[in-house]
């Protein structure tokens, strides 16, 4: 089969090699998934650059989240074993942890419906308690999690603010239905987010950024609020001022959706299910805003590494996706 394979560490483009190699053998309690589509994610940046808190041996394939088929036919969504990731025209993953693939999306839309909306869906209800009526602030609202969390937000009742970074994806937080949109290159963030709540601040904030974001995000929480800590796609970890947090009353609350599946997998199933139904109702969709062919991958994982995405950017081993 041809899959794309990373032997040293460094920058996507420039170590991503597509290779012919053996289809992979699952092992117990694993089954092999022929690859309908496979998201970007951050993650698979990571991996590449050897920066991820998981590093599989070299040589491995990246790719984290597909929408694949089984060998008798269903359509699942699920997480390749690594090092034998998603760009690829087969992967292995663990059986149990399969999910059936949402009728209402294509396979390019059901593979994003995985860990960017689960790492929202935990994030805004299970972490920070997030309530209708609430103001929801999302840095990075027009990327792949970014997205997710603004639609989430919408649909769980709150009122979102979308900070973004330039004019393009600005439209995108716009179409997505923030109820404010904060372009980071030509407005002061912390400002424009007091102005619009009266002074008061986000009750939640969702920051997979970290660095500037996060400091902002200290200087407009409300009172009681909470600071989701996603990610740092900045690739500056934040040092939290905790005599800030304690005399302002605000939480700052970490978020890792992976221990989730190792801790309660029978909630990460129940989180599908809620997710399965908004995406039916059409309360979520996930914004694929690229599709590549298989050979396209390099460039795909590198532009999501660049920051010159918005959504998510798809590979497609089998060319056209449902």
């Amino acid at each position: 089969m041809k899959a794309w394979r990373v032997h040293t560490h460094g920058e996507p483009s420039e170590v991503m090699r597509l290779e012919e190699v053996p289809e992979p053998e699952p092992a117990a309690g694993e089954v092999r998934l022929r690859v309908l589509a496979a998201n970007v994610n951050f993650p698979d940046v990571l991996l590449c650059r050897g920066q991820y808190q998981i590093r599989p041996p070299l040589p491995f394939t990246p790719g984290v989240e597909v929408c694949a088929l089984t060998d008798d036919g269903r359509r699942v969504i699920a997480t390749p074993s690594l090092p034998h990731g998603g760009f690829a025209e087969y992967v292995t993953a663990d059986a149990a942890a399969l999910l059936a693939a949402p009728d209402s999306l294509d396979d390019a839309e059901a593979a994003a419906l995985h860990i960017g909306y689960q790492t929202g869906w935990f994030g805004l209800h299970r972490r920070a308690a997030l309530q209708p009526g609430e103001t929801l602030l999302v840095h990075a609202a027009a990327g792949g999690v970014g997205s997710a969390a603004v639609q989430l937000g919408k649909a769980a009742g709150a009122t979102v603010i979308g900070v973004t970074g330039g004019k393009e994806k600005a439209r995108t937080a716009e179409e997505l239905g923030c109820d404010l949109v904060v372009d980071r290159h030509a407005e002061d963030v912390v400002a424009r987010v007091k102005e619009f709540t009266g002074g008061r601040g986000a009750d939640v904030v969702y920051d997979p950024v970290g660095g500037e974001a996060y400091a902002q995000s200290a200087k407009c929480v409300a009172f009681e609020g909470r600071i989701l800590v996603v990610g740092f796609a900045s690739g500056t970890v934040p040092a939290p001022a905790l005599n800030h947090a304690l005399v302002k009353n605000y939480s700052v609350v970490g978020l890792h959706w992976g221990l989730y599946k190792a801790k309660d997998p029978a909630a990460v199933l129940a989180c599908h299910d809620e997710l399965t139904r908004l995406a039916a109702t059409g309360a979520v969709k996930p914004l694929v805003s690229e599709r590549h062919p298989l050979e396209g991958a390099a460039e795909a994982v590198q532009r999501v590494g660049d920051g010159r995405s918005t959504g998510r950017v798809a590979v497609l081993p089998g060319g056209a996706d449902r």
